[in-house]
């Protein structure tokens, strides 16, 4: 049996937790602030300490100098509220200290207690693919795949809005294999063909319709009939030629490039832009009407940036692939994880896999260990503005300060959305804001 230190000012994750200790038969003790913890130390031996970063009155990190001058140190652990900031406090505390990230399952405490290493994943990690297609377990993965359940049923057609490289013709691919219809997935680029061509690709043409026409052509909406068709960066479609498409939309017939027969068509059109809503209307690429029978059921991709607890899941997926296809048989360290999950990729999943085969290419063959290249950031990286930097000499307060205020400004200000990203109370916020002068951040 062991003594337990629980320092944390969260009262409802403090009685879970402490419900889970005593259940794996050890004896804990609360305490809510730096202080609690000091009086605690100073009367009582504990075995192990789970200790809070964020704290009312300081940092939790404040103690490990003071542990280190008791008669026993106890095993420390750091308990975080949100993925990003893992990575910043490991470079204050050092790799020999344990981490937990909230939600904290009762297996991760069990864990630390014990001090036995949590399981490595098998060689062959089986991580499940949504639709045999889309990797992530995240909640705004979870609300993705249910809408992509709900439209499958119907017949809508739907357009997908995201950052480049998020993913949208994964997900457009995604909703024509849920829909189980019995035609085929046809897709094609909208930006890709001259004002001259798009007609023959979205319409087909007939033989000698124009120059090089050497035979007659199906267009990709004959060719997806009773399926699914993608159209890919719809909004760079010549506006002149979105008038056609429209008639298409509403009459569910094509007219060959060269030719008078009307072709009955039937297929559900997925669309695809790094648009917003707001960019489409205010640019005018896209005509309103067009628009309206387009975005029947119009669905926003999550940029990486807003799911990073995927990201292990998708590096996992990545390097499995490359280990597929070049018999190599490379693993990640947990810390190169941490690592990866710290970032913002910009380019988003895209980005991510080119890195991860990058890192493969450069990495020893003959051995399992993965060599990170020096930097993460690719030429084309937009400047990230989240968890601050870490570098020498900065103090905790200083780490601390930075990563209240980022996570505020991705919030718009709002303290109980930080305070839960960060993984403390509203009121450690308030007290935190105060100290530095500053509650002008209204929520």
């Amino acid at each position: 049996m062991l003594t337990v230190l629980l320092v944390d000012d969260d009262a409802d994750f403090t009685e879970v937790a402490c419900t889970i200790i005593e259940f794996l038969g050890h004896e804990v003790l609360t305490a809510a602030t730096l202080k609690e913890a000091r009086d605690w130390l100073e009367k009582e031996t504990f075995d192990h300490v789970l200790l809070d970063f964020m704290l009312p009155d300081g940092s939790g990190a404040h103690l490990f100098n003071e542990l280190d001058a008791l008669p026993k140190r106890p095993r420390v652990t750091l308990i975080t509220g949100h993925p990003s900031v893992k990575s910043v406090i490991k470079g204050l505390c050092g790799p020999t200290v344990d981490y937990l990230v909230k939600p904290i399952q009762r297996e991760e405490i069990e864990a630390v207690l014990s001090q036995k290493p949590k399981e490595k994943a098998p060689a062959q990690e089986k991580i499940e693919k949504h639709f045999d297609l889309l990797i992530g377990e995240s909640p705004i993965m979870k609300e993705l795949y249910k809408l992509i359940s709900r439209v499958s049923k119907t017949s809508a057609n739907v357009m997908l809005l995201g950052e480049s490289g998020v993913g949208k013709e994964v997900v457009a691919a995604a909703i024509h294999r849920a829909s189980e219809s019995e035609g085929p997935y046809i897709a094609t680029n909208c930006g890709a063909f001259s004002k001259e061509l798009i007609g023959s690709e979205l319409f087909g043409h007939e033989k000698g319709a124009f120059t090089g026409a050497v035979g007659r052509k199906e267009g990709v909406f004959e060719q997806a009939e009773g399926g699914t068709l993608f159209l890919d960066e719809i909004t760079e479609m010549p506006i002149d030629m979105q008038p056609n498409l429209l008639r298409v939309l509403e009459n569910k017939v094509v007219i060959r490039v060269g030719g008078t027969k009307t072709i009955p068509v039937s297929c559900r059109v997925v669309s695809a832009t790094n648009r917003t809503m707001e960019e489409i209307a205010q640019s005018k690429v896209l005509r309103e009407d067009i628009y309206f029978r387009l975005a029947v059921f119009p669905i926003t991709i999550p940029p990486l940036r807003e799911r990073k607890e995927d990201i292990p899941l998708l590096a996992k997926t990545f390097i499995a692939e490359f280990n597929k296809d070049n018999g190599s048989q490379f693993k990640w360290e947990d810390s190169q994880l941490d690592t990866l999950q710290a970032y913002d990729w910009p380019g988003n999943v895209r980005e991510l896999r080119h890195f991860v085969h990058r890192a493969a290419i450069m990495s020893d063959p003959e051995k399992s260990e993965i060599e990170l290249p020096k930097t993460i950031e690719s030429p084309f990286a937009q400047k990230q503005s989240t968890t601050p930097a870490l570098q020498a000499g900065r103090t905790i307060e200083d780490v601390e300060k930075e990563l209240i205020y980022a996570t505020l400004e991705k919030v718009n200000g709002n303290k109980t959305t930080a305070a839960e990203m960060l993984g403390i109370s509203t009121k450690t916020l308030y007290n935190r804001l105060h100290a530095y002068g500053d509650l002008s951040k209204d929520d």
